[in-house]
């Protein structure tokens, strides 16, 4: 097994999973590295936990009895913007697409490496607490120099905030750290491999649906217009 370091903080991860013997071993791991975890067996009793403990981070088998995991995810999505991991023992198009599309950050492919799985959970609790680092000036307008504007859109880099004619979005720490991405570089087209890398950490070739369906709900967010697809390439901010 890799060697990777302890985790610094004690995050509280609440971890779903209906297999005793992963669900074991998936906590002894994360204690071993610090993490405080919660664990359920099923999608209600999971959802129940989350209601009652707040966890820093949502970690989630697919496949659950009472409440599968989409499932689970789309109702955690409705009170939460916590990042989501899902767990997927098959990892083929459905399983990734729905889970995505239901809210997740990211996922992982059961049997997974413990270097990769901590990695990602570290990932999702970094770009929960910092999104990423303050754009440089693109030249919009704005009221201070932390402020851009692309049209009815305003971006607070501070307060890392973001508003559409003047409503405040409620956008993932996943989201908001790929608008940051593109705010940075406006016009510029960004390659699915450098928004993975950026946004998810990605060090190892990770899937580019994960870049696709974020894109996707963005869009849906701030204006489907304002993403503009480059065939081939990538995705830029229109000006």
């Amino acid at each position: 097994m890799t060697n990777i370091p302890a985790a610094r903080s004690e995050a509280h991860v609440l971890l779903v999973e209906d297999d005793e013997v992963i669900r074991n071993t998936v906590r002894m791991l994360l204690e071993r590295y610090g993490f405080t975890v919660s664990t359920a067996g099923d999608g209600l009793t999971g959802l129940e936990l989350f209601r009652e403990t707040g966890p820093d981070l949502l970690l989630l088998d697919v496949m659950l009895p009472e409440l599968d995991g989409i499932g689970l995810c789309r109702r955690v999505r409705e009170l939460s913007l916590v990042p989501i991991l899902m767990m997927s023992a098959r990892g083929d198009t459905l399983d990734v697409v729905s889970g995505l599309e239901a809210g997740a950050d990211d996922y992982v492919v059961k049997p997974c490496e413990s270097a990769i799985l901590v990695a990602r959970i570290r990932s999702l609790l970094r770009r929960a607490s910092f999104p990423t680092a303050v754009p440089a000036g693109d030249g919009s307008p704005g009221d201070e120099e932390s402020t851009a504007t692309f049209g009815d859109l305003t971006i607070d880099t501070r307060g890392m905030e973001v508003r559409r004619a003047g409503h405040t979005l409620a956008l993932t720490p996943t989201e908001l750290r790929m608008l940051l991405e593109f705010a940075a570089s406006p016009g510029v087209v960004l390659e699915r491999r450098t928004l993975l890398s950026r946004v998810w950490d990605h060090a190892w070739h990770g899937d580019t649906r994960v870049v696709d369906l974020h894109v996707q709900r963005l869009r849906a967010k701030i204006g489907a217009e304002r993403i503009e697809t480059v065939r081939g390439f990538g995705y830029k901010l229109r000006r």
